[in-house]
C-alpha cells in the first residue's frame, strides 16, 4: 500500500479540492448571478455546480491536523491516514463534507452536459464500458481517495464504449438525477442515463 507523508496527506485533500476548480471554473463566479450555457439542448455543467457551497467552503478549510500526521507512523499509510486523520479532526463540519451526500435539489431531472473522467464499474460481452462512475479529476476511486459522494455520479450506459484510458476525460450528456448508489468503489450521490458520449474537448 502506498505510503504518504504528513505533508503529502494534506496535498492529497488539497489537490481533490483544487481539481474541483481545474475542471470548474473559477469560485469567484458565485458571487455573481448564474449565467447558464447551453450545448445542442444540454445545460453545460460545472462539478462545483453539483456541491452546496457549505460543503465547498468547508473542504477550503481543512483542520490543521492533517498537516501534522508524525511520518513513519500507522497514520501515515494512506488509508488509515485519510479516516484517523478525519476522525480525530474537530472540525465536524469538513468531515461531513468529505462524505457530503448533500445534493441540488434542482438538478434533479435536469438535462445536461458534464466533463469528467471515467472508473469503470461494467463492461458488456465486447469488453465496452456499460457502466461507470464520473469523476472530476484524474485517479479519483483508484490512484487516491475517492471525492465527496455529490462530486461522484454513476452513469449508465446501455450501449457502451470502449476506453482506450482512464486518464482520458470524456463529455457525458443525459438526465441527471439525484439518486444514491452505492459499491464497493465509492458512493455517488447523482446518477445520469447517458443519451450522449463524447471524447473531452475544449
Amino acid at each position: 500500500m502506498q505510503r504518504l507523508n504528513g505533508n503529502s496527506l494534506y496535498q492529497v485533500v488539497a489537490l481533490m479540492v483544487l481539481m474541483l476548480f481545474v475542471v470548474s471554473k473559477s469560485m469567484a463566479k458565485e458571487t455573481q448571478p448564474a449565467k447558464r450555457e447551453m450545448y445542442e439542448g444540454y445545460w453545460l455543467v460545472d462539478w462545483t455546480e453539483l456541491m452546496p457551497k457549505e460543503d465547498l467552503e468547508a473542504l477550503l478549510s481543512p483542520p490543521e491536523s492533517l498537516n501534522n500526521i508524525e511520518d513513519g507512523s500507522e497514520e501515515d499509510m494512506i488509508a488509515s491516514q485519510v479516516m484517523g486523520s478525519i476522525e480525530q479532526a474537530n472540525d465536524s463540519r469538513y468531515q461531513q463534507a468529505l462524505s457530503s451526500t448533500r445534493v441540488i435539489d434542482k438538478l434533479d431531472g435536469e438535462l445536461i452536459r458534464l466533463p469528467g473522467f471515467v472508473v469503470p464499474l461494467e463492461f458488456n460481452k465486447d469488453q465496452k464500458v456499460t457502466q461507470f462512475f464520473l469523476v472530476p479529476y484524474f485517479g479519483a476511486c483508484i490512484h487516491v481517495p475517492p471525492p465527496p459522494p455529490n462530486q461522484i455520479v454513476f452513469v449508465e450506459y446501455k450501449e457502451g464504449f470502449k476506453l482506450e484510458s482512464l486518464n482520458q476525460p470524456v463529455w457525458v450528456s443525459g438526465v441527471l438525477n439525484t439518486k444514491l448508489v452505492q459499491n464497493q468503489t465509492a458512493t455517488a450521490a447523482y446518477a445520469i442515463k447517458v443519451e450522449r458520449l463524447e471524447l473531452y474537448k475544449e
